[in-house]
């Protein structure tokens, strides 16, 4: 007899709450339940480790960078990198966990991490590169990230708006818990062992949660009923699906090209102004706490209006910060835009993949989620490396920003649209169940 991998509690949870699924007085079928918690939590601990891997070369930069004669750019391009795999394979990895299941697409993501952890110690930019770029990131976070997005909103249906941003949570907290944790390990240790050190943890920590957690979600209103979204072939919009797809992915890289530059050039910006580096850290660790407690706000927005309009509210937000960015010099100021920041843009990108579930067929999710992810991870990798090429050229942020909210406003003009032929297509907005 074969030996169940499940956890019992789990078991339990299943049996007793998602099967069979409650129905609402409006007669939709849901499948929320303990058990739906029980994954979108364990997804958040899972993210919170895996991006925890490319961290060890931003807390390390300077002591890598050492190796190679003070060459910063080095463990920034590995860091950057690891992004763009990420985002890049995706669409590939989505397409994998669909036929494998993703708990074995996480489980081969983790050993991929744990690999390119192992790669990258060995020193040398190439092992660096590698390390960081194909296995940490194309076969690595690539077959966690998108996937686990995919996999938890199926577990959800009336409150998918908050799960999809409890999920994006995950690479805040590894940003809030790791990076402390890494500079005592590569002071005591070295970057490379601290490197070989997080690789087991991943390994430990990765491995049992999926096999035991992860297994395939419920049928519910994914496949049937009202809440089951539009057929394959349907018109989007009133456009055909690829049409939709094509102004919705490119208004995710416009807005995500703003969101990257005060995330990577706040502490440079305060310098810039005669405020100490460690202020500017403060403002950085604001700027994310604040995207962090907001997000779950945001999340609670896109359950009562949607994805779609969830985007051009957070998006709206966001270029007003950045109008704060440009025109503030003073300590005090900067605190208080950095905060706005956060609590704008946060919620913006669960919101991307929730507009692809509300519109598009639950079906064609595996390809169409990491396809806008794909856009959106390429549009964070632009907007820092664009903030640095005009700070360059022009000795000041103020240009950068301001070009950033160029970029936004040319993302507000796509998602605009998408929202007014929504407000056009009453039928088509995702009615959401009290």
């Amino acid at each position: 007899m074969p030996v169940s991998t499940e956890l019992p509690i789990l078991r339990a949870m299943t049996v007793s709450s998602v099967a069979p699924t409650r129905r609402t007085k409006a007669g939709v079928a849901t499948i929320e339940s303990r058990a739906s918690w029980v994954v979108a939590l364990t997804a958040v601990g899972i993210a919170a480790v895996s991006f925890g891997a490319p961290l060890v070369a931003v807390v390390g930069l300077k002591p890598i960078a050492a190796e190679f004669g003070s060459a910063r750019s080095v463990p920034a391009l590995a860091y950057s990198l690891a992004w763009l795999g990420t985002a890049c394979g995706g669409i590939a990895m989505g397409w994998v966990a669909e036929r494998i299941g993703v708990r074995w697409t996480v489980i081969f993501g983790a050993l991929m991490i744990a690999t390119g952890l192992a790669l990258s110690s060995l020193g040398g930019s190439v092992t660096l590169y590698l390390g960081h770029g194909l296995f940490m990131g194309v076969l690595g976070n690539a077959g966690i990230n998108a996937p686990l997005y995919i996999y938890v909103a199926r577990w959800f249906d009336r409150r998918r708006g908050t799960a999809l941003a409890l999920i994006s949570s995950g690479q805040s907290v590894a940003g809030a818990i790791w990076p402390p944790i890494f500079a005592y390990g590569i002071e005591t240790i070295g970057w490379r062992d601290t490197m070989l050190v997080f690789a087991a943890i991943e390994i430990a920590v990765i491995l049992p949660a999926a096999a035991l957690v992860f297994r395939p979600p419920p049928e519910g209103a994914d496949s049937t009923g009202p809440a089951a979204g539009p057929r394959q072939g349907d018109r989007v919009l009133g456009l055909r699906p690829g049409m939709t797809l094509g102004l919705l992915a490119p208004a995710a890289f416009l807005c995500c090209v703003p969101m990257a530059m005060p995330q990577g050039h706040l502490v440079a910006l305060c310098s810039d102004f005669g405020i100490p580096a460690s202020h500017g850290a403060a403002m950085l660790s604001l700027l994310l706490g604040c995207a962090f407690i907001s997000r779950q706000f945001w999340g609670l927005v896109a359950d009562r209006i949607g994805g779609l309009r969830t985007v051009f509210a957070g998006s709206v937000c966001q270029i007003v910060a950045m109008a704060g960015f440009f025109l503030t010099q003073d300590e005090l100021g900067l605190i208080a835009v950095a905060a706005i920041f956060g609590l704008g843009f946060s919620g913006i990108i669960p919101a991307y993949v929730l507009a692809v579930r509300d519109l598009f067929p639950a079906a064609e999710a595996s390809w169409r989620v990491p396809t806008v992810l794909l856009f959106s991870g390429s549009g964070m990798a632009a907007g820092g490396w664009l903030a640095g090429v005009i700070y360059d050229h022009v000795g000041f942020y103020g240009a950068a920003f301001a070009t950033g909210m160029v970029f936004n406003l040319a993302n507000l003009i796509l998602v605009g649209t998408l929202v007014l032929r929504q407000y056009q297509y009453p039928r088509l907005i995702p009615a959401r169940i009290d």
